[in-house]
């Protein structure tokens, strides 16, 4: 493959690399760029998992009730959810940096407005701002690591962008306690600025900018309306299922227009000549299989951490620190594993490992199906641990063969789509299995909430077994 490469750099002294189609020009500076993309993932992800923890003490604060309290937290993902196909596209359209950089600033500042917020609407207000900013760096990351690596290192650089999510949402609430505890709350959002505007800097030093690979392109407005709208909506019902019933007409209706939403999305991007999510891309096998499998594998991830600390609060009668504790198995497998998925894809193909991750989480949704009131402290131990240890094998390499299958000028779409599947993927994983759940409750006896653990732990098992078949029927491939 053949690659061009413009040797008159900008006037900032950055590397300014040329679309050629294919392989990206070797940046010198290229871990500079992982560490600036590094960071900008690291407090994305710290920010997803920080709130919930000061949520009690900012809601006692402003005096507010429960349902606006939980605001803070929901309006952060429907803002970073609705908005992440628009910038990858944008991304395509006026080149990768100047949207991640604009989504960092936005993020640093509406970090600082979070910190001074007066009031709980405010604070809901800025927190939608933060969202916002944050889909710009979910939906630029992926493409701006693919464009400055080759793809011989794309599964390991992929992996190290995957360990700094793990260690967001691995440090996060711990990081929120403290901070909340030893100064205030505010300053969960306070620490992201100087860390911010410390990524800010390498980004604007050392990412290229990339001319788009194709100019004239015009913007489908319909389309990212609709899609806005669909995310919005869905994202909602999903949240609020819990409180107002997964049956009631309010809930029933918001998800009947999400669909007849997404259906005119998907109708307008067959039709418009240039659509914001490019669907030729979903008849590559291996792009779409890999997006089908990734939203397996966070629906799983996510039924996890919603299920299991009812299950060993409430039904092993562990403390909530004993529960944690237990809890931080898997993330820290996650974080062992994932760079090293990553690297391993790299030399001996990403479909191997993708499958086997996907088989073990798999595996360790059904061990954990089997937990009863007196199931063995280790055996639950082990199981979450195999399910740490088939996420971190999965991700990486999963990644890297849905950015690897995309054209060279659909990396941002690509990106928005990862983004997408991740978050989609959170929402449905908490959705499913709080509805599964809540359901067997509904009969308010001890044997109805093991039947209800072990019927959403089954569902997952099975939608995992889902992605591994997914896994397993792509081509094997490098990248």
């Amino acid at each position: 493959m053949q690659t061009s490469e413009s040797t008159s750099g900008t006037a900032s002294g950055q590397p300014e690399f040329a679309h050629s189609g294919a392989e990206p020009a070797l940046n010198p500076h290229r871990w500079l760029v992982m560490s600036a993309v590094g960071v900008g993932s690291l407090l994305s992800s710290i920010d997803s998992n920080v709130v919930a923890i000061a949520l009690p003490t900012i809601r006692t604060l402003f005096n507010a009730e429960v349902a606006t309290a939980e605001w803070v937290v929901t309006i952060y993902l429907l803002a970073a959810c609705s908005f992440l196909l628009t910038f990858g596209r944008l991304g395509d359209m006026r080149g990768q940096k100047s949207i991640y950089m604009s989504g960092f600033a936005t993020f640093v500042v509406a970090s600082a407005l979070c910190g001074i917020a007066p009031s709980i609407h405010l604070l809901i207000f800025f927190r939608a701002v933060q969202g916002f900013g944050v889909s710009m760096l979910l939906s630029s990351s992926p493409a701006i690591l693919t464009m400055n690596f080759p793809g011989s290192q794309r599964g390991r650089v992929l992996g190290l962008q995957v360990l700094m999510v793990y260690l967001g949402g691995m440090i996060g609430p711990t990081l929120g306690g403290w901070l909340t505890d030893t100064f205030s709350w505010r300053f969960i959002f306070y620490i992201n600025v100087p860390i911010g505007l410390t990524a800010l800097y390498l980004s604007a030093r050392f990412i290229p900018r990339v001319p788009p690979a194709r100019v004239g392109e015009s913007f489908d407005f319909a389309g990212a309306g609709l899609f806005m709208a669909a995310m919005a909506i869905l994202t909602t019902a999903l949240n609020q299922g819990h409180d107002d019933g997964w049956m009631s007409s309010y809930i029933l209706r918001m998800f009947a227009a999400a669909v007849v939403l997404f259906i005119a999305f998907v109708w307008t991007e067959s039709r418009v000549h240039y659509p914001l999510l490019d669907l030729g891309m979903f008849r590559v096998a291996a792009f779409s299989l890999s997006a089908i499998s990734a939203i397996c594998n966070y629906i799983a991830m996510f039924s996890v951490g919603f299920l299991l600390p009812f299950y060993l609060i409430q039904g092993h009668g562990f403390s909530s620190s004993h529960a944690g504790l237990l809890m931080t198995v898997q993330p820290v497998l996650m974080v062992a594993t994932a760079p090293f998925a990553g690297s391993l894809s790299d030399r001996i193909g990403t479909r191997l490992p993708a499958m086997v991750g996907m088989g073990l989480i798999a595996v360790a949704t059904f061990l954990l199906a089997q937990a009863g009131p007196v199931t063995s402290e280790v055996f639950l131990g082990v199981s979450v641990g195999i399910a740490g240890l088939g996420i971190g094998l999965f991700v990486a390499p999963n990644n890297s063969t849905l950015m690897g299958a995309a054209p060279r000028h659909r990396q941002g779409i690509a990106g928005g789509v990862l983004a997408t599947a991740r978050y989609s993927g959170m929402v449905l994983g908490v959705g499913i299995a709080g509805a599964i759940f809540t359901t067997y409750l509904r009969a308010g006896t001890e044997a109805s909430f093991y039947a209800g653990i072990r019927a959403a732990f089954l569902t997952a098992s099975a939608i995992s077994c889902v992605g591994c078949v997914c896994s397993a029927a792509r081509k094997r491939t490098s990248g």
